[in-house]
């Protein structure tokens, strides 16, 4: 078991002295430069955008419910359907409102029977109060008879009129022009209506007039404005875009996970699309990318090549370096705060630390503001190199050979 042991030990120790090897003589290949990859500083457009997953809604859509419940014992439309404004939709079972408002056409006629027989007594009461034949206490009996059965006139009026509006809710009619986008219920079962619950039968919605709906993070909605200019990709049409603007933003937002590491806030964001493809329909997915800033002719430079390091200090013992922070940095850990923006400027084969502030940026690019100039060269990886290795003033060897190819292959 001793001998395994050594053995395994001695084969470990052979591997750590052939990689030793292997480094220094490439170190002395290069005479002991560091191999980099460069970016070239350039002037250009930059747009910084705001990105999420989005599902295709409708614009306008109409949830279609019974305002009384019945059974449904006609649809006169199918999913798909176009249909116009006041257009027959579905009929419900009207046997147990047509009685109801017979019934009610029953009280009311005997309400009136009553009432006739009521003031006609009247009437005649005050002739015989005014020949002092009857007392005021017997006119005012006759009066008061009276009042009551003209209130149930009324009365029975208004249930009458009640029972035939429920009557007429029985038939279903269109409220807009529109597509019948979602059918829920068919022939033979039960609308329930009801003023507290939405027992939707169907929806219908102008397909003519699309939007994407998203979610976007409370840290990136306040960048967002109505108005803003946004780029959509429909999930079914993968090569083609679709031109939006941005339609309106939710004053509140829905959070999940709270109280969790996981917390998230986000903000509904409904972005019109001015083109749509015909195939397009409702609860398709997307993303959108609203487009928050642009910018024109700036100095921008590809993302990666932006790290952080601790200011160099100077001769006199200050350091080299932006003078303004952001409050986000200023919240984090003083090792975070001890750190700034920088790129590494190559001049004669010699990596310089260069501070740098940053304006917008894209999904791949930064804008600089100052720190560089047009035509600078600057180192963009590897990221191993750029991220720890690399420090201001070694000497370097660029070899874009691995970057010349992978574009050669895009």
């Amino acid at each position: 078991m001793a001998k395994l042991k050594k053995k395994k030990l001695f084969i470990f120790i052979g591997a750590v002295v052939i990689l030793l090897i292997f480094i220094v003589g490439n170190l002395s290949k290069s005479g002991g430069k560091v191999t980099v990859q460069t970016e070239t500083v350039i002037r250009g457009d930059l747009q910084e955008s705001v990105s999420g997953s989005a599902k295709i809604q409708p614009e306008v859509q109409v949830k279609i419910s019974a305002k009384v419940s019945g059974q449904i014992i006609e649809l006169g439309v199918a999913e798909g359907d176009y249909v116009t404004k006041g257009q027959f939709l579905a009929q419900l079972d009207q046997e147990f409102y047509l009685s109801a408002v017979d019934q009610a056409s029953s009280n009311l006629n005997y309400a009136r029977a009553g009432y006739e027989k009521a003031l006609n007594e009247y009437e005649r009461s005050m002739k015989l109060f005014e020949d002092n034949l009857i007392s005021s206490a017997e006119l005012e009996i006759a009066k008061s008879t009276y009042e009551q059965s003209k209130a149930q006139v009324e009365q029975s009026e208004a249930g009458l009129n009640q029972y035939r509006d429920n009557l007429s809710k029985t038939t279903i009619y269109a409220p807009m022009d529109g597509t019948v986008s979602q059918l829920n219920k068919k022939v033979g079962e039960m609308a329930m209506g009801s003023e507290f619950t939405l027992d939707v039968i169907m929806v219908v919605a102008d397909l003519n007039k699309m939007l994407a709906e998203t979610e976007i993070d409370e840290n990136d909605v306040v960048h967002v404005s109505v108005g803003d200019s946004s780029v959509i990709t429909v999930d079914a049409f993968p090569d083609t875009t679709f031109r939006g603007i941005v339609k309106e933003i939710a004053n509140t937002g829905t959070t999940i996970g709270a109280g969790t590491q996981e917390q998230v806030t986000n903000f509904l964001v409904k972005v019109s699309m001015l083109e749509r493809p015909e195939r397009l329909r409702p609860s398709m997915s997307a993303t959108v990318d609203i487009i928050t800033e642009t910018c024109d002719d700036v100095l921008k430079i590809p993302i990666q090549c932006i790290t952080m390091r601790e200011p160099i200090e100077s001769e006199g013992g200050a350091t080299t370096g932006q003078e303004d922070s952001s409050e986000s940095k200023k919240e984090s850990s003083e090792d975070e705060e001890a750190q700034i923006e920088v790129v590494f400027v190559v001049r004669d084969g010699i990596a310089y630390q260069t501070p740098v502030k940053t304006g917008i940026s894209s999904d791949t690019e930064w804008e600089i503001l100052s720190g560089l100039e047009e035509g600078d060269e600057v180192v963009s990886g590897s990221y191993r190199v750029l991220s720890r290795q690399l420090q201001d003033g070694n000497p370097v060897k660029v070899d874009n050979s691995l970057k010349e190819l992978s574009e050669e292959e895009e």
